[in-house]
């Protein structure tokens, strides 16, 4: 599984690039995305998804389907 973030939410700030583990994400069309391909949910590095922890923007980043 991996994390997705939603366009229409993110502002673009960049807290969350720096901080991911296994460098998926990157900007995208003025916002943020994840590379599905590298997320890993942060599974053995962190307890939960680091961009998750970060973001402040309620319901940007969520569990791809």
């Amino acid at each position: 599984m991996a994390m997705k973030i939603v366009a229409s939410i993110c502002t673009s700030c960049g807290d969350c690039e720096p901080e991911c583990p296994t460098s998926a994400i990157h900007p995208f069309k003025g916002v943020y995305a994840i590379d599905a391909g590298k997320c890993t949910e942060c599974d053995g590095e962190h307890d939960n998804p680091r961009c998750l922890e970060l973001c402040m923007e309620d319901g940007c980043i969520v569990a791809a389907a």
